[in-house]
């Protein structure tokens, strides 16, 4: 782990001191983004040291070709890279000819801070000039959750021992390179530029697919509240645009620039209509100010909380975490926006290409079904459904037929952009993932339409795959699966996963009880339905019921564990603990021929269908897989401790819940796998929240019914978390001794807790004394 250097704060992230050398580690951590759009904390002024410039737009991609060496059928032909946008934020300074750089003048008094509560990112130093002469700098700003195509910049300085001219240069720059580029390409041509008095706007395309992005900017100075009227010089060259301002400046007397943007895309509006619409933005900013702006953007973040808040009392690390991580996932996506989805980075960098995983449904949904309103949840599902014609396409590509769909591993478009074999075709079980997706939604929100007027489709169309994927094996007596890649991506091209099986024969089990309800609730719909997709229900569900009942689910008699896969056994069976420290992580240190015949894991796989599939499993049965497979995984993925958090404590193990939950708390914020400069893990983020509520807070659903059994870390005094919940917003506040629930709506809850059931009425708490 990494010496740390942000400060412990409950509502803020805070860097005291400037040390170059945690620049781009910060530029992650401080991000700020709205759901629409997202910027790294890059300076505003000129910094020549290393930096990593990241500004972007959601759904805006480019289909970089690939760096590989040759083709076969049902390859890829791109990766899909979420794109370095147009550079907004730059302000440049400059006195005495000298440009204000932190790289290379005299800095003190550093502080950068991330107001989580409000969403506000401020920076403040005090920086000398080669000549001597020093100015106070303090900087601020944020991208608005109300006017999500707006940002805005309150950018002061103050002359500490000086009167004189300071020259300030505000200015919009579309020449920006992608840090991940195979090439060393650039991925945008100029289409417009455009500049006036204190304002202008940029207009630039991508070389491929034609995304158009505008930026407008429009800015300001005042001496404390006064004013200043300006006589710019403006600039205007391909994809760049300023303005430059002469200020006689007097010591001691404060400066402000107040910078507003305005962002638009193609995504959004016709292009004709995309520097216009900018402007305008940009231009009604300016008119209301940044106070007001900032008023109301503040206000939509403590909208947010009051509903999602975690307060963990006893640990304020784990309470700084633990907002860090719901903050980020708020600002990565919001739920306007049906077409847009939760990419592993965010807005934060640009590693995996900022593409939608499987991660979505699997390890985020809980978050949004639980925290915001039902439709944020429905339109990650809809994303889905979107997307089933490619997923069908993408199939077919690989030689299945009659509407079978395979969702790709990463995608923009509903395309599949992952080039990596055992990922690409092996990597299935994502199918599953995003079947219990809906079944996730619907079992917490009862929103049952969602079933005839989307779901069913989607669940048909895995459910067809899992038919054609699996072969019936005469030797065994089975259905098989074969080569086929599970969760643990340390094992590759194995026969009958447990997990992925699973996933394929509870896919189609489930799309039968659908069908079943769907012809009792929605026969004209269902009848429509089955005209539509070409369903043969009775030859069709007869083949599922076959697979079901007879598919080869490896399990070991003598331990009594499902087995990872066939032949688990015969590896050499060892605890990760034997690994000397110098081999961890073993994927930096290892050949990958070794770790595919090593028997580490990287991330829960039979654990992983055994926390999706609780209710099916007694304590016994789970405890046993948990204390045969946890030893021998090496949580090299930002995505496998929170499952284990949430099995260990249901199992009761308190003591490793906490020692796992460590390592996905504070993952970025101290940089566990030294590699946050290069973009923080918003995906674990969500993991991070289930092991709190699910793992500690004790939160499931069992046949639709909320149920709790808590277990609190020794360390925590209490743990408070809002729950969202068919209508009702509950706060549920867990002790060692005590569970309370009060219901802070107008719409009565029920909850299980033991072998009770207790209704919480509207506006009403009930409190549990807790059981040993």
């Amino acid at each position: 782990m990494e010496k740390r250097y942000l400060e412990i704060d409950e509502w803020k992230i805070v860097e005291e001191g400037w040390d170059p050398a945690n620049h781009m580690k910060s530029e992650s951590i401080f991000s700020i983004g709205n759901g629409r759009m997202g910027q790294r904390a890059n300076f505003e002024e000129t910094y020549s040291g290393n930096t990593l410039q990241g500004s972007y737009v959601a759904g805006v991609y480019y289909p970089d070709k690939t760096k590989v060496g040759w083709w076969k059928n049902g390859y890829p032909e791109y990766f899909a890279k979420v794109l370095n946008s147009v550079n907004w934020i730059g302000i440049n300074i400059s006195v005495d000819g000298e440009q204000l750089d932190l790289n290379a003048c005299a800095v003190s008094n550093f502080r950068r801070e991330l107001d989580m509560q409000h969403g506000l990112l401020s920076r403040s130093f005090d920086v000398k000039f080669t000549n001597g002469k020093t100015l106070r700098i303090d900087s601020k700003r944020f991208l608005s959750l109300v006017r999500d195509e707006v940002g805005a910049i309150a950018y002061s300085f103050t002359p500490v021992n000086f009167e004189g001219a300071v020259v300030v240069t505000p200015y919009l720059d579309f020449d920006v390179e992608n840090h991940d580029a195979n090439w060393e390409e650039k991925f945008w041509d100029s289409v417009e530029e455009r500049v006036a008095a204190q304002k202008g706007t940029v207009t630039a395309k991508t070389k491929k697919l034609d995304f158009q992005v505008s930026a407008a900017m429009r800015f300001e100075v005042a001496e404390g509240d006064q004013h200043i009227t300006l006589y710019p010089n403006t600039d205007q060259r391909e994809k760049f645009v300023s303005n430059t301002v002469e200020l006689r400046v007097e010591q001691g007397k404060t400066y402000t620039i107040y910078k507003y943007a305005g962002i638009t895309s193609s995504m959004n509006y016709k292009t004709k209509d995309l520097a216009l619409a900018a402007d305008t933005l940009a231009s009604e900013a300016m008119r209301d100010g940044f106070d007001a702006l900032y008023e109301e953007h503040a206000n939509a973040w403590l909208e947010k909380w009051s509903t999602s808040d975690i307060i963990i009392d006893g640990d304020p690390a784990a309470q700084q975490a633990i907002r860090f991580n719901i903050f980020h996932l708020f600002q990565t996506f919001t739920g306007v926006d049906p077409r847009l989805n939760i990419g592993p980075k965010g807005f934060t960098g640009e590693k995996y290409g900022g593409s939608t995983y499987w991660d979505t449904e699997a390890y985020c949904l809980p978050f949004y079904l639980s925290t915001t309103d039902q439709s944020v949840a429905r339109n990650l599902l809809i994303y889905r459904y979107n997307h089933l014609q490619k997923a069908i396409e993408n199939a077919e590509k690989l030689g299945f037929t009659n509407g079978a769909a395979l969702y790709p591993m990463v995608t923009m478009n509903g395309e599949e952009c992952h080039n990596e074999w055992e990922i690409t075709f092996e990597e299935i079980h994502r199918n599953g993932a995003i079947a219990y997706g809906i079944f996730n939604y619907v079992r917490h929100t009862l929103d049952r339409d969602y079933l005839h007027e989307y779901g069913f489709e989607v669940l048909l169309a895995i459910s067809r795959f899992w038919a054609q994927r699996v072969n019936w094996s005469e030797a065994r007596g089975k259905y098989v699966m074969l080569g086929v890649t599970g969760p643990n991506e340390y094992e590759n091209n194995v026969n009958n996963n447990f997990y992925t099986n699973k996933m394929a024969t509870w896919t189609m089990a489930y799309t039968l009880e659908v069908i079943d309800e769907l012809k009792e609730n929605h026969p004209d719909a269902y009848a429509k339905l089955v005209e539509k997709t070409h369903f043969d229900e009775e030859t069709e569900t007869k083949e599922w019921h076959e697979i079901i009942a007879n598919i080869a689910i490896p399990f070991d008699d003598k331990q009594q564990v499902y087995l990872q896969q066939d032949g688990f056994l015969d590896k050499d069976l060892r605890p990760a603990s034997s690994l000397a420290v110098e081999e961890r992580p073993i994927n930096q240190h290892w050949s990958w021929d070794r770790i595919l015949r090593s028997c580490f894991i990287k991330q829960a796989d039979v654990l992983q269908g055994l926390y999706f599939f609780e209710h099916q499993y007694d304590k016994a049965t789970i405890r046993r897989n948990f204390d045969f497979y946890e030893p021998m995984t090496v949580h090299e993925s930002s995505l496998s401790p929170c499952v284990h958090v949430i099995l260990a404590s249901r199992i009761g193990y308190g003591e490793k819940a906490y020692e796992l939950y460590l390592r996905t708390a504070r993952l970025d914020l101290d940089d566990y796998n030294r590699e946050v400069h290069e973009g923080l893990h918003i995906t674990s983020m969500a993991g991070t929240w289930m092991s709190v509520v699910q793992g500690f807070g004790g939160m499931k659903i069992i046949k639709e019914k909320l149920v709790f059994e808590p277990l609190l870390p020794e360390g925590w005094k209490a743990l408070h978390f809002m729950l969202r919940w068919r209508g009702a917003v509950l706060k549920v506040n867990v002790t060692h001794s005590t569970l309370k629930v009060e219901n802070v709506s107008d719409v009565e809850a029920e909850f299980h807790y033991g072998p009770h059931v207790h209704r919480v009425a509207a506006n009403g708490e009930i409190k549990l004394e807790l059981t040993k």
